[in-house]
């Protein structure tokens, strides 16, 4: 049978008469409509960024990978309440992140089959979890990275803490953003002002030490231990128990409470360690009332709970975070483990530098290393370490402290801990020229 002739094509051509068929690009979406079709699919604020905002220019190409039509990007906050999260009971507050996650990808399903109705199309990337596990440990595994889309959207702006604080709403909420293959009649533009009062509460409150009172962020503190059941903490239990040789092995390793934790997550959702930051964050205007009211009060109540909560706190061996814990919260049990970040290609390795970079074990240590690799993947940079900061470029600029040559799967094998660097250093595999203990030093500054 002709594809023409068959009864379902007939009368959908019968019913549609002259509308427009599906290769005519569709008319502008009105904005209002776009916004309050998401406030009574559930949310409690939306916002409009077209696809060609210079905001997005780094996660463009990857967001029109997944969904080529992209057009307009619709981008949601849902409220968290703030008791559960403010709660030194991790089940309590993780059960409020898990419905609001819940819901946030309930929302974006709603507006697309709204929109499908419409013959819209569109598409609703998680919220959080599931991503696209396949690219993991090395890539990026979302699909949209929602943070800076809702700040293009007006939604908020990023407080010291990493979190997107909503003018209204403070940083309780979560964020969603569904992907629609139209333009919108008019988009919003960022907030003129920041909400982030920079009360360094959240440095304060942080376990880890992860918030630098400047302002800077030290990504692989908070990842090994907020994110400890997550992905690389996973993996790296999942090494413990392969290397252990027997029960009474794996006991003396992982304590009864963590493998009780580590099944929770696994059956219930994983959990965050520790949202201490977003719990003691005071910013927002129907937050920020009681913090000014009694800001001794919300020391009390709020941050001091968090604060002198007796827990393990997990962090690579040798790290910053790993001081931190020593000196700040004596009280607190600092267990030293792997976080599972192992780059599996060189650009990866160049890239994630700023991520694994401690400040504090860069101290005093003002050094150029020049990196040629070799092999598979060839590739130059330069990374100078000076003054506890840190800069990579590409290809070899000024002159070299120390000198690294490198066959790449090699050099790859050994942050994996999967090739001895004695072993690459006597078969010429890794060569330096320089003084070796820069190269002692250059590690201590990337603990993993």
């Amino acid at each position: 049978m002709n594809l023409a002739d068959h009864p379902t094509v007939r009368r959908f051509h019968e019913s549609h008469g002259n509308r427009p068929g599906p290769a005519d690009p569709p008319k502008p979406l009105n904005a209002a409509w776009l916004r309050q079709l998401c406030l009574d699919c559930g949310a409690d604020d939306a916002g409009l960024v077209e696809i060609s905002r210079s905001a997005l220019d780094d996660q463009r190409d990857d967001i029109l990978r997944y969904f080529p039509p992209t057009k307009t990007l619709l981008s949601f906050v849902c409220r968290m309440n703030r008791e559960p999260i403010r709660s030194p009971a991790r089940s309590v507050a993780n059960l409020e992140f898990h419905h609001t996650g819940d819901h946030v990808n309930e929302v974006a399903r709603k507006i697309v089959a709204a929109l499908e109705r419409q013959g819209v199309r569109a598409v609703n990337p998680a919220m959080g979890f599931p991503m696209e596990m396949d690219r993991f440990p090395g890539g990026k595994i979302w699909v949209v990275s929602h943070k800076p889309v809702a700040i293009a959207a007006g939604l908020g702006h990023m407080g010291i803490h990493r979190n997107v604080i909503h003018p209204r709403f403070g940083n309780f909420i979560l964020l969603g953003t569904v992907l629609i293959a139209a333009e919108a009649t008019a988009y919003d533009q960022p907030l003129s002002h920041n909400p982030c009062l920079e009360c360094k509460l959240c440095v304060a409150a942080c376990p880890v030490g992860a918030i630098a009172p400047d302002g800077q962020f030290n990504f692989s503190a908070c990842y090994t231990h907020n994110y400890r059941e997550f992905l690389g903490g996973f993996t790296d239990w999942v090494e413990q128990v392969a290397d252990s040789k027997n029960a009474l092995d794996y006991r003396k390793k992982v304590a009864d409470t963590e493998s009780a934790s580590m099944w929770q997550s696994l059956s219930f959702g994983a959990n965050y360690k520790a949202a201490y930051c977003l719990a003691v964050c005071p910013a927002g205007e129907e937050v920020i009332g009681p913090y000014l009211t009694d800001k001794a009060g919300h020391l009390r109540q709020t941050v001091r709970p968090l604060q002198e909560k007796e827990e393990t706190v997990y962090v690579v061996a040798g790290s910053d975070a790993e001081e931190h814990v020593a000196s700040r919260f004596p009280h607190k049990k600092a267990k030293r483990v792997g976080n599972g970040l192992r780059p599996r290609s060189i650009q990866r390795f160049l890239s994630g530098l700023a991520l694994t970079f401690q400040p504090g074990k860069a101290a005093g240590l003002n050094a150029v290393y020049h990196f040629t690799f070799t092999g598979k993947e060839q590739q130059e940079a330069t990374v100078s370490i000076r003054d506890g900061t840190l800069q990579v470029r590409d290809g070899h600029e000024g002159e070299a402290d120390l000198r690294v040559t490198a066959d790449s799967e090699t050099w790859l094998g050994f942050l994996a801990k999967e090739r001895s660097l004695l072993w690459a250093l006597l078969r010429r595999r890794i060569r330096i020229k320089g003084s070796p203990k820069l190269l002692v030093a250059f590690g201590k500054c990337f603990p993993s």
